[in-house]
């Protein structure tokens, strides 16, 4: 019978130990004092939960007046799906050359400076971005598409630098070595690697993206948030429960479908 070894941890040290504690005594000072701070009264409401609950979910359903305008609301979903997709088309384009500058084996030197950009507008919220567009640009789905697509560049960028950062430079220093040039090395050694990850990404990220143009319509930058919002100050939830309804719809569709494509790419 081999003999077999165990390794044995080293024990915690003091100092280890001593912080540990340190940090626990002031979380839970910190939560102490904010369950003692914290006014948790909670308003009443004329309507009870429940009928709210069977006015957005059960009603849109069973009342022929309000299924009759899922059509409108369809149509308002397909303008949110619209504007996401025409955003991350920009965005997958634009994401590239940044990420390459972002990447340390080929951004070299000047890779903070593609770090440095995705950082700023990946600390931006799209719903900020959307704002700022609506004000320079008017309200309408052009300043959802502007939106998203600056605020997918820095998610997609990122992840672009990612995996450009992991591809094997073996192929591209070949095309060097035999007299071909940067732009041949980058075409024929780099793309044909990182393009299938790209697509998936970009796909991945589409999902998101439709998630968010549905909240941009809020600011007025077009699609199905317009209503929703309009509706929910309204008091209407049966109208509430109809664009959720179509909402959920959509995007568990989206995300069935995204992910067949993915598992057919990767």
């Amino acid at each position: 019978m081999k003999n077999q070894k165990f390794r044995i941890n080293p024990p915690m040290k003091k100092k280890t130990k001593l912080r540990i504690l340190i940090v626990t005594l002031i979380l839970s000072a910190l939560y102490v004092v904010a369950a003692f701070t914290t006014n948790f009264n909670v308003r009443g409401s004329a309507a009870s939960p429940i009928d709210t609950l069977k006015r957005i979910f059960i009603v849109p359903l069973i009342d022929g007046d309000y299924r009759s305008q899922f059509p409108e609301y369809i149509g308002y979903m397909m303008e949110t799906i619209a504007i996401a997709f025409a955003g991350l088309a920009i965005a997958a384009i634009l994401a590239i050359p940044v990420g390459f500058l972002a990447s340390r084996n080929l951004g070299k030197r000047f890779n903070y400076i593609g770090k440095a950009i995705l950082n700023a507008i990946r600390a931006i919220p799209e719903l900020i971005f959307a704002i700022i567009f609506v004000a320079a640009v008017g309200m309408g789905p052009y300043a959802g598409v502007l939106a998203i697509s600056i605020n997918s560049i820095g998610m997609l960028g990122k992840l672009y630098a990612e995996v450009i950062e992991s591809i094997d430079t073996s192929n591209v220093d070949a095309i060097k070595a035999s007299g071909g040039s940067r732009i041949q090395a980058m075409w024929y050694g780099v793309l044909p690697q990182v393009l299938p990850e790209f697509t998936s990404y970009a796909i991945y990220r589409f999902e998101i993206d439709v998630r968010a143009s549905t909240v941009l319509g809020i600011v007025g930058a077009g699609g199905i948030g317009a209503p929703l919002i309009l509706a929910t100050y309204q008091r209407a939830w049966e109208e509430v429960g109809l664009i959720l309804i179509v909402v959920v719809v959509f995007v568990s569709l989206i995300d069935l479908l995204s992910g067949y494509i993915r598992n057919k790419i990767v």
